[in-house]
């Protein structure tokens, strides 16, 4: 595993989230009859399902140690058996805490197959890239196997399972965060959970996105009018306008942020005009969002990519990482 060990700064800023050590406050809310969130002020989210005879938890934490305090929670609610475990896409903060799942008996990780290629493609490099950018989102790094977290399961497009009479839908509505995304749907309790296609109050992160799908995804949500929502990151959306909201602020967001490096691009600026440009029109509105400053930077050099043409997102690794926070931040 290469990780970035040495605090970076470039000029005045710290390199991505290095200097974030501020440890945030966990909240377990229920959303519905059997839909739960684990939520800690902006940092990752996991989704809880506790079905009749068995639960599924949708994304793991970043490593073992800190998936445990969820599984503490799950404990503190039920005893039945953690079965599954879906990735609603392949980036490491999301995935490396699986295995302290299946040691709680799990029997399937599932993903879309788009998920599985991605960590074929890119698996290795983003685990080194993540691990550098935030360490503090990596607690006890050690404790992560050796090697990637696997799905042991694949579906395309849709695949559903039944915890014992609650129905569970597996969904692809549309590329965005990444072209993997897989939405978990109860279309029984109208529940939903987003992975990081909608996020609340915080900043997506985009450096593996598809900006010109991004809303038509958001719209693909809205369609199935979710009455609650776990998003990526961000508070529990626990009523309809509450998920509105989280929608409308996600795709405007995507929008605006790409808006403005096309029409950048298309004026033949380079990345680093482009990036001060966008940074000015989008942070009187964003800059509270969580992880705001972290974010830009990844987000406009995808966008510039794709805007010039550049389809498929490029793999980051740690050095590119570097260079790129170099070039911007510099």
């Amino acid at each position: 595993m290469r990780c970035i060990e040495r605090d970076i700064t470039m000029s005045t800023k710290t390199f991505a989230s290095q200097a974030d050590l501020e440890e945030k406050r966990v909240s377990f809310t229920q959303l519905s009859e059997h839909a739960w969130a684990y939520t800690a002020e902006g940092d990752p989210n996991t989704g809880v399902i506790i079905g009749d005879d068995a639960v599924m938890v949708i994304d793991t934490q970043a490593t073992p140690v800190m998936a445990a305090d969820v599984i503490r929670r799950i404990r503190e609610i039920t005893d039945k058996p953690i079965k599954y475990v879906v990735m609603s896409h392949y980036h490491a903060v999301r995935v490396l805490g699986a295995s302290a799942y299946m040691a709680e008996g799990g029997e399937q990780i599932i993903a879309s197959q788009d998920t599985y290629d991605l960590i074929v493609e890119r698996g290795e490099q983003d685990k080194a890239s993540e691990i550098g950018r935030f360490p503090r989102l990596f607690q006890n790094v050690e404790s992560v196997p050796p090697g990637l977290t696997w799905p042991t399961l694949t579906f395309t497009g849709k695949m559903t399972l039944w915890l014992g009479k609650l129905e569970v839908q597996l969904l692809q509505l549309g590329r965005g965060h990444t072209k993997g995304d897989t939405v978990v749907w109860l279309p029984q309790e109208k529940t939903l959970f987003s992975g990081d296609l909608v996020e609340f109050d915080a900043t997506p992160y985009a450096g593996d996105a598809y900006f010109q799908d991004w809303p038509q995804t958001l719209t693909n949500i809205a369609a199935l009018q979710p009455a609650a929502l776990v998003p990526g990151r961000g508070a529990a959306l626990t009523t309809p306008e509450q998920v509105q909201a989280g929608l409308d602020g996600t795709r405007a967001f995507v929008s605006e942020l790409f808006a403005s490096v096309k029409a950048g691009a298309a004026e033949g600026k380079e990345l680093r005009a482009v990036y001060e440009q966008t940074m000015a029109t989008l942070e009187p509105r964003y800059g509270q969002w969580v992880i705001f400053k972290h974010c830009m930077p990844f987000d406009v050099t995808r966008a510039y990519d794709e805007a010039t043409g550049h389809a498929d997102p490029r793999i980051w690794t740690a050095e590119r990482d570097i260079e790129m926070w170099k070039a911007l931040e510099g």
